[in-house]
């Protein structure tokens, strides 16, 4: 219990310190949101219209006295009002984060096959040069840009090979393009970790007496040395998908897809400071509770860190 409270803590203070950095560098930005909506000749609003509207979104105060309300506001569950969109942007975020939901999830599944494959086939494939051509798959993976990978993906599969159709998918249709263009790169470190654990755990004595005791060797790798592999892996595997918000916003911008990502792009373009920090807050969110899991599996791998734990913490 004392370790699940100290990490609750760390996770408190990872956000706190993401909220009170955001809100600084939001401050920060020159130009107003409320500005460059309302403040257009088209609108035919006067000064004093604009300074009212200023006043109802509570621009108009002291940055501290804003924070101060912000805070208020995200504890009681109120994030605020767009600025662009006139909506609150915790409606926004409800409409937006099931289908970012969809696309992590699936990309992240699809990520951790791609990883198993490559590691799988790197140790178990009977021909050197497949070996040594699947272990550098990874190396490749990870510098490739994902704007690139998925322009390449939507020229070849939609409009060389018409597999995937651009206009008038179906919902599972329009999956498939992004989840491998986010999970391509996502599977990179993965699969490096991985092969590189399971040739460490390979080399380590309690394999050898596992052979020793006429064990196959398809049995000494899913039982033996991967579950002991999986442990520097699930770390950089949490890390990852804390960090498919980040990835999300490039990939639905791309594909025009209506999420968290492209809710956030279209914040930066106006500048609609509730909804970056709101975002801000879900994504550092993501990323603690996330970690938090993480941390709380790594006893049920290694039942030696168990003991480990009881003791430190």
């Amino acid at each position: 219990m004392r370790f699940v409270l100290s990490r609750v803590g760390q996770a408190a203070l990872v956000l706190a310190a993401a909220f009170t950095v955001a809100f600084i560098l939001l401050q920060s930005l020159p130009g107003d949101a409320i500005l460059i909506k309302f403040e257009s000749p088209e609108l035919g609003l006067s000064p004093q219209q604009i300074a009212d509207i200023r006043q109802s979104y509570g621009a108009d105060v002291p940055p501290l006295q804003q924070f101060v309300h912000t805070v208020l506001g995200f504890l009681g569950g109120d994030f605020g009002y767009s600025v662009q969109k006139g909506a609150p942007v915790l409606q926004l975020l409800a409409e937006a984060l099931p289908e970012t939901a969809k696309l992590a999830f699936s990309s992240i599944v699809l990520a951790v096959v791609l990883a198993v494959t490559i590691a799988f086939l790197s140790t178990r494939a009977h021909f050197a040069w497949l070996r040594a051509f699947v272990r550098a798959l990874p190396s490749v993976f990870v510098s490739v840009p994902v704007f690139w990978l998925g322009i390449v993906l939507i020229q070849v599969f939609s409009f060389q090979l018409n597999l995937v159709p651009v206009i008038g998918a179906s919902p599972l249709q329009s999956l498939i393009l992004p989840v491998i263009t986010l999970a391509v790169p996502i599977s990179a470190p993965l699969a490096q970790i991985l092969v590189r654990s399971i040739d460490e755990v390979s080399l380590q004595p309690f394999v050898a007496v596992t052979r020793s005791k006429g064990a196959s060797e398809n049995w000494i790798l899913v039982r033996t040395i991967t579950r002991n592999a999986l442990v520097p892996t699930l770390t950089i595997a949490g890390v990852l998908l804390g960090e498919l918000i980040g990835g999300a916003v490039v990939t639905e911008t791309v594909f025009g897809r209506a999420g968290i990502g492209r809710l956030t792009e279209q914040a930066v373009s106006a500048q609609d400071t509730p909804v970056l920090q709101a975002v801000v807050v879900l994504s550092a969110l993501t990323f603690v509770v996330v970690s938090l899991a993480v941390d709380l599996l790594y006893p049920v791998l290694d039942p030696r860190l168990t003991k480990r734990a009881g003791v430190t913490v």
